[in-house]
């Protein structure tokens, strides 16, 4: 399933047609970067994509004074139902993806405490930063927001958390971690 794809049908669908800029605006203005894997810079390029599979079609192409031309897009029947494809095995898709920082964290071994808890510190001051933008962001109302987007933006910051979570209790066990021993004990 294909992000991006399923962002530029979906917009085009709800919004109906609209140009590159339209759509990079609402990326930014939904704050897709922050709930997705949707990048604004990507939308040109996938415009073209997928105007060449015929799922979305240039209607007509506007300049407004010394403006750059626009090419004003809009989904097209089959643009639809690739739509609601991309929606349902977006919706069916469970489960998290591997995070690499578990196979570092595995192959650790070598890294004394000291070296270990620099990245996870620095990697727990990322995190933190970003979840004051969930929160931030969800304090703060776009324009047509909806109860799906207020619904997206408290996922991303739930997910945050336990990001956060996790990390500190990392830090927590970190001597026993860099000890360097092979196994737990068990009970």
């Amino acid at each position: 399933m294909n992000p991006t794809r399923l962002f530029v049908l979906g917009a085009l669908a709800k919004h109906g047609p609209m140009y590159g800029h339209q759509l990079r605006r609402d990326a930014r203005m939904d704050r897709a970067e922050l709930w997705s894997e949707v990048r604004p810079g990507s939308l040109y390029g996938a415009l073209h994509r997928l105007a060449a599979e015929g799922l979305i079609e240039a209607l007509r192409t506007e300049q407004a004074g010394h403006l750059p031309a626009r090419t004003v897009y809009a989904i097209t029947a089959e643009g639809r139902r690739e739509l609601r494809v991309l929606r349902a095995e977006a919706l069916q898709e469970a489960g998290l993806r591997p995070d690499p920082v578990d196979l570092a964290l595995a192959m650790s071994g070598d890294l004394d405490e000291d070296t270990l808890r620099g990245y996870l510190e620095d990697r727990i001051r990322v995190l933190s930063a970003q979840a004051a933008q969930f929160d931030h962001h969800r304090d703060r109302a776009w324009p047509d927001q909806t109860v799906a987007d207020d619904l997206v933006v408290e996922h991303a910051r739930l997910r945050m958390g336990a990001e956060l979570a996790w990390h500190q209790l990392v830090l927590d066990r970190i001597g026993k971690l860099a000890a360097g021993s092979e196994h737990r004990d068990r009970p």
